[in-house]
C-alpha cells in the first residue's frame, strides 16, 4: 500500500503544503525538540475541519486507559490534537511514508505532549505489525516498554477508500489479532450504504478516486462490517458525521 493516506487525500482535494525540514529523532525529549527544524511539518487542511467532531466520538467511546494505535497518521496533525485531549491514554501514531513520519515528529516537537509516542513504521499490509509481540520489542527496544502500555484501541481516519481493498482486509485482520476483548476499532470516512452513495458529492468523490487508481474507492459499509465480523470485531455504533462521513465503531469479541 502506498503510504501517507491523510496526506494523499489532501493532495487530491486541496493540495498538500509543506510548512518546513527536520532530522529524525528517537523521543520527544527537550534536547530532541531543540534540534528539530519544524520545516518538515506538512499541512492537511481537512484535519482542522473534522478533528472536533472526531474527538467528541473518541471521548465518548475510547477505553479510559491504555494505548491508542493510530493507523496511517499522515501529517501528524490529528495525533498532536487528539493526544493532548485524550490523556491519560497514550497516543501511538504510525505511518509507512518516511517523509510523513518526519512530519509527525515535527508536529510533535512543535506541540509537545508527554503522552504522544514517536511514530512507528507500520504498513497494514506488512505482517506482523511492529506492535505485535517480539516485533514490537525489536522495533522499540526494552527501554521503550515504560511508554508502551497495552493497546486498547485502534483509530483509522480516511484510509480505506484511498487504498486497495486488500488494505482494508489487512487492517481488520490486524485489529482482530491485536485488540483485547472489548477493545475498540474506530474507522472514519465516507461509505456507501446498501450499495448506494449517501450524497452526490460522495459519488463524485468516488468517481475521482477510481479515475486516479481503480483499486481505490468508497467502500460498502455492509461489506466492511461483514469482513470485520470474521475477525471477531462486532459493529457497536455508527455515528453520522459532518460532510457526509461516518464514524464506524467496532468492539472486539
Amino acid at each position: 500500500m502506498k503510504g501517507g493516506i491523510e496526506g494523499v487525500i489532501e493532495g487530491i482535494i486541496e493540495g498538500l503544503n509543506p510548512i518546513a525540514a527536520m532530522p529524525l529523532f528517537d523521543a520527544y525529549s527537550a534536547d530532541a525538540r531543540r534540534d528539530v527544524d519544524l520545516d518538515r511539518r506538512r499541512d492537511a487542511p481537512a484535519t482542522a475541519r473534522n478533528r472536533e467532531a472526531i474527538l467528541a466520538v473518541l471521548q465518548a467511546e475510547l477505553p479510559t486507559e491504555g494505548r491508542v494505535l493510530e493507523i496511517s497518521s499522515g501529517t501528524g496533525q490529528h495525533a498532536v490534537f487528539f493526544a493532548s485531549r485524550l490523556q491519560p491514554r497514550f497516543w501511538q501514531p504510525s505511518e509507512p511514508d518516511p517523509m510523513l513520519r518526519e512530519s509527525i515528529r515535527a508536529w510533535a516537537a512543535a506541540e509537545p505532549t508527554e503522552n504522544l509516542l514517536p511514530p512507528l513504521d507500520l504498513d497494514v499490509m506488512r505482517s506482523p505489525w511492529p506492535v505485535e509481540g517480539e516485533a514490537e520489542a525489536a522495533e522499540q527496544g526494552e527501554a521503550a516498554a515504560i511508554a508502551t502500555s497495552a493497546i486498547t484501541a485502534i483509530v483509522n481516519i480516511n484510509m480505506i477508500h484511498i487504498a486497495p481493498w486488500e488494505a482494508c482486509l489487512a487492517l481488520l485482520a490486524g485489529a482482530g489479532r491485536i485488540l483485547p476483548a472489548d477493545g475498540l476499532l474506530y474507522l472514519y470516512g465516507p461509505y456507501k450504504r446498501q450499495g448506494q452513495h449517501t450524497a452526490s458529492s460522495n459519488a463524485a468523490f468516488d468517481q475521482s478516486l477510481r479515475s486516479r487508481n481503480p483499486a481505490w474507492g468508497i467502500r460498502d459499509l455492509e461489506a466492511v462490517v461483514e469482513i470485520a465480523a470474521t475477525q471477531h470485531l462486532n459493529l457497536h455504533r455508527i455515528v453520522e458525521m459532518p460532510a457526509n462521513n461516518l464514524s464506524i465503531i467496532f468492539r472486539r469479541a
